[in-house]
């Protein structure tokens, strides 16, 4: 006999029996060991930041995460999951500043680099109960017992081997370039980060700016021997008519760029009631200055390079160094005399779309800008400190530079210099932690060259198996052919700390790659032995005996990007190569990882680059860290907006789990929308899947135990077919034991393939047929008072679907599988594994596949 099941079932309440069956029969340990160790299935689990409650977000990335390893053990492989957290980095730092009501570094640092990091370290795991609570809910299988943290000595230490491994290749430099800049939170952001801040339809101040000439004949600097091309002489002021989104780095404006190939024009206008002569591109007149225009002449871009004009501001006024570029090199200058000169250069990226067709140049803000400032022997002025402030006492002293940007606006109109002021909307980048506009400052970092591998990154991306496929050449494809030098260096505190240090007498570095080398060479070394915590501020004050002259070397300031962290995770989660090799070979690289897409620039990228650089060194194995790479699209709202907590549209995962259950919310996630794509979140969406799905199966679940206990039926229970020479099966039965393997092929093939969508929407085409077709064409079968061949058949066909059903599901749907398993199977052949997902995957038999 079975167990007695009623139509009507709180889905909630019988997962939690579920729940308490799992832990009873310990079925999650036993699920890897009762497997072969020789058949091994590597699993990646990326890291969650526990300083913060888990969302609806990261229900979805748990449960295809959960899916695919349940999958895999069914069919009979040893898939060891080790769970991970995340524990560095601006997240935590930000979190705990905003507990503490700090709100900059220089507050940071008042407060206590020791104090400030012994508070992150308490914060990165205030939640862990509530992501493990949730994690247990929802069916996802991770072992949390001894889970891998990125902020231990052993993580760190295996960190510094990466470095170390890089450093002695040349891969790791010091180098002065442009970079994104937070200052709010006083660092650099890598290209990876970059990436995932950019907001559209930001607006930013659009102005033209009139660079003026001096426009007497024969002008020391001007273009050629002769002075100034005859179109540009005369006695009316003339002007170079640049534009730009950025008022506040026009003080550090040191040069103007055309295209030499381009046509310009001498426009004569009047404006203010005054006449006066400008230059800028012929293509761009209509946009720029459509009436009341003269044109005076046209002449190439090549016939304004080396023109010199007058600074919109003298450097003076913002105390800062004079400096410039000499044989691609920075340097200071005794006086503003010896710095180059402002004039005209030709570069290859003006555009001829917008703007003016001349670019104004500030070498110290903006990549391309501080090349070009290189490349020409260009001044450099840098104005603004790391705090986004503009430097000096001078009328925007200490002002922020987007404050600024009206105020310098106002000052070029009052001295005639503006042309035009408007307000343009674009893309701009934001710090993806705090929401802060971003700076393009020059200044010095530390940078992994990527770039030197940009052709293996590549090959070994097509060794991955992308899902959905058109990543591989898309999103994460295109991140690679732009692939520039990782900026891994962060101005921060609580981190990585990076393992470089530089001898105070010869300017020297080194690099250290364990801790058993920086107690080696340490001026002290018991006190480097004596070091349990390798954070800031304590390995600070750890010095070492420099290898090249003898002095002492101290460690440089910077932490490493948090993202450096976690494309550390094959390593660090092992403290390989320190121990655990052996381990660590046997799982690297990983069958499958799962996140969200953010993270082709984020967690999937610094995987992918560490691995191959690795691998390029000869320091690891395959090149690749992962094989198979599910990627998912982000949850918006039912009404397709981002969700965030402003906005108040926010769902909470609870409120779901404890309404409709673990297993409804799961399938909705994996079957109401292609996984790849974006997904509007519908909380109605799950209660109508539950009752279509799961509602529907229950419902035939119940009919046939209800008609089978009442004629004493159970699977045992012969039928006259499964006797030699008996007649054929029904046609019913025939027909659904057709469909029913075809699905078995059909879930099969997509499992393979990592999509959890089609697997599941098969299965609920396959429930629906089986409730509404089989079974009510069958109920007077199942009605006959006479337990004749026919009716046993019947049972046995319904029995066999169910149960099949349950075993595919039970990757994606644990709880009612595991459900239907104890009472359909264990109830009666204490022989059968004690938990479904112990048993093994269903086989299609091809004998049974009867399409026409």
């Amino acid at each position: 006999m079975f167990e007695p099941v009623s139509s009507r079932v709180s889905f909630p309440d019988m997962e939690q029996r579920v729940l308490q069956l799992w832990k009873d029969r310990d079925v999650f340990r036993r699920s890897i060991e009762e497997r072969p160790e020789a058949k091994l299935y590597s699993f990646y689990e990326g890291p969650p930041t526990a300083n913060g409650m888990p969302g609806i977000h990261h229900v979805l990335a748990r449960v295809f995460k959960d899916a695919f390893p349940r999958f895999w053990t069914m069919r009979g492989y040893r898939v060891p999951r080790k769970g991970g957290w995340d524990t560095h980095g601006l997240p935590v730092e930000l979190e705990v500043e905003r507990e503490l009501g700090l709100g900059s570094k220089s507050d940071i640092e008042a407060y206590g680099v020791e104090a400030f990091n012994r508070k992150c370290r308490e914060s990165v795991l205030k939640y862990v109960g509530e992501w493990e609570r949730m994690t247990e809910r929802i069916g996802f299988w991770v072992d949390m017992d001894e889970p891998y943290v990125t902020y231990a000595n052993n993580y760190i230490e295996s960190g510094w081997w990466i470095f170390k491994s890089l450093w002695d290749k040349g891969l790791v430099v010091q180098d002065y370039r442009s970079t994104p800049h937070c200052p709010r939170c006083g660092t650099s952001l890598s290209s990876h980060e970059l990436a995932l801040g950019y907001k559209e339809d930001t607006p930013d101040p659009s102005v033209y700016v009139k660079f003026r000439l001096d426009n007497g004949d024969g002008v020391t600097g001007a273009a050629g021997e002769g002075g100034l091309p005859p179109a540009l002489r005369g006695r009316t002021p003339l002007s170079l008519l640049a534009w730009t989104t950025t008022p506040w780095t026009l003080p550090g404006n040191t040069a103007l760029a055309v295209s030499a190939a381009a046509e310009y024009a001498v426009i004569e206008v009047e404006q203010d009631g005054n006449t006066e002569r400008l230059v800028l591109a012929a293509a761009l007149l209509e946009t720029v200055a459509p009436e009341g225009r003269r044109v005076l002449a046209t002449l190439r871009g090549a016939d304004l390079v080396g023109l010199r004009y007058e600074p919109l501001y003298e450097p003076a006024r913002w105390g800062v160094e004079v400096m410039g570029f000499r044989d691609g090199r920075l340097e200071r200058f005794g006086s503003p005399d010896e710095a180059p000169a402002r004039r005209v250069v030709a570069t290859d990226f003006v555009s001829m779309d917008d703007g003016t067709g001349i670019v104004h140049i500030a070498p110290a803000f903006g990549g391309e800008d501080y090349e070009t400032g290189k490349r020409e022997g260009l001044r450099f002025v840098h104005h603004v400190d790391l705090r986004g402030e503009i430097r000096g006492d001078g009328p925007y002293g200490g002002m922020f530079v987007k404050d600024a940007d009206p105020v310098i606006t106002e000052d070029l109109r009052e001295r005639g210099l503006l042309w035009r002021a408007e307000t343009i909307r674009h893309t701009y980048p934001f710090c993806w932690r705090c929401d802060t506009p971003l700076l393009y400052l020059a200044k010095p970092s530390w940078y992994i060259r990527t770039s030197a591998f940009k052709d293996r990154l590549l090959e070994n991306n097509e060794r991955v198996n992308w899902y959905p496929e058109h990543i591989r050449a898309g999103r994460f494809g295109d991140w690679l052919n732009n692939n520039v030098d990782w900026a891994v260096s962060r101005e921060r505190y609580w981190g990585t700390p990076l393992p470089i240090w530089v001898c105070v007498g010869c300017g020297e570095g080194t690099c250290v790659g364990s801790i058993a080398e920086m107690v080696e060479r340490a001026v002290d070394p018991e006190a480097a032995r004596r070091l349990d915590d390798l954070h800031r501020p304590y390995v600070d004050a750890i010095v070492l005996r420099c290898e090249h002259c003898g002095g002492e070397a101290r460690r440089v300031p910077e932490v490493a990007d948090a993202w450096f962290d976690s494309g550390a995770m094959p390593y660090g989660q092992w403290h390989y190569p320190f121990e655990n090799e052996e381990l660590f070979r046997q799982r690297f690289p990983a069958d499958f990882i799962c996140e969200a897409i953010d993270q082709t620039r984020g967690w999937f990228y610094t995987l992918h680059a560490e691995a191959t650089l690795l691998n390029a060194v000869e320091a690891v194995p395959s090149g690749i860290a992962f094989k198979n790479c599910v990627v998912l699209g982000h949850i918006l709202d039912k009404n397709g907006e981002k969700m965030s907590k402003s906005r108040g549209n926010v769902v909470n995962p609870w409120e779901m789990l404890d309404t409709f259950g673990a297993d409804a919310l799961r399938w909705y996630l994996y079957t109401a929308s292609p996984f790849g794509q974006p997904r509007k979140f519908d909380p109605e969406q799950i209660g109508k899947s539950q009752q279509r799905f799961f509602s529907t199966l229950w419902n035939t679940y119940s009919f046939l135990v209800t008609y089978a206990n009442i004629d004493g039926w159970t699977p045992g229970t012969a039928t006259d077919g499964d006797t030699p020479g008996a007649e054929e099966p029904a046609e019913l039965d025939r027909w659904v034991l057709s469909e029913l393997n075809l699905v078995v092929a059909r879930v099969t093939r997509e499992m393979e393939a990592y999509n959890a969508t089609e697997a599941g929407r098969a299965i609920d085409a396959f429930v629906e047929d089986l409730s509404n077709w089989y079974v009510r064409r069958s109920r007077r079968r199942f009605w006959k008072t006479r337990a004749d061949a026919d009716k046993l058949r019947a049972y046995h066909t319904l029995h066999t679907c169910l149960v099949t059903v349950a075993r595919l599901m039970a990757p994606l749907a644990p709880f009612t599988a595991e459900a239907l398993w104890q009472n359909l199977v264990r109830s009666w052949d204490s022989s059968a594994p004690e938990s479904i997902h112990l048993a093994s995957w269903p086989d299609a038999r091809n004998e049974l596949i009867d399409e026409r």
